[in-house]
């Protein structure tokens, strides 16, 4: 398969770019410059949303130009399904504590809203001091809870994607650019 390809061809599958690579560091860079600027004199925990986020997240990371700490937290939604299943399942929890402290949760796609609902209500438990969201990508057209979305990197149609951390059956995550299904969601 050609990784560096306008189109890639999975199973009978057709995907097209959507973001393409440029776009998207300019974007991560811009989201980061933000964070740094709201959060000046703060001491954010940014906690990754594992495993789609990794790749968005070690960027964005790099584009914090002020003191912070980071931690993980792992969630299963989906399955190998293109669609979520629904249900949340924590598989990993958070190694901080989060009680008074600023917390920025970083996800690579929001779509339903499930999982950040879910995450939400977890941290909540916790007393932070806040909680906000960063998400590289929003399908708003999918959300289907109310949850405030603090910066959005990108929104994008209800199509399924590809690339920069997001994967298909756990495949396809180190494709620089965001490829879109075109033949179905």
């Amino acid at each position: 398969m050609n990784y560096n390809s306008d189109t890639i061809k999975i199973d009978g599958d057709v995907f097209e770019i959507l973001l393409d690579e440029e776009t998207i560091d300019k974007r991560v860079n811009e989201l980061g410059e933000q964070l740094s600027s709201d959060y000046n004199g703060r001491l954010p925990i940014f906690i990754g949303v594992l495993n789609g986020s990794v790749i968005f997240f070690a960027d964005l990371i790099r584009n914090i130009s002020i003191d912070c700490e980071v931690d993980f937290l792992k969630l299963s939604s989906y399955g190998d399904a293109k669609i979520s299943s629904g249900k949340v399942t924590l598989l990993k929890d958070l190694n901080c504590q989060i009680e008074s402290r600023d917390i920025v949760i970083v996800e690579d796609i929001v779509d339903t809203g499930l999982s950040i609902d879910y995450m939400k209500k977890l941290i909540g438990q916790h007393n932070p001091q806040s909680v906000k969201v960063v998400t590289l990508l929003h399908k708003a057209e999918a959300t289907k809870y109310d949850v405030q979305l603090d910066y959005v990197g990108f929104k994008i149609p209800n199509k399924f994607v590809i690339g920069y951390g997001l994967d298909r059956s756990q495949k396809y995550r180190n494709l620089k650019s965001i490829y879109a299904l075109t033949n179905g969601k």
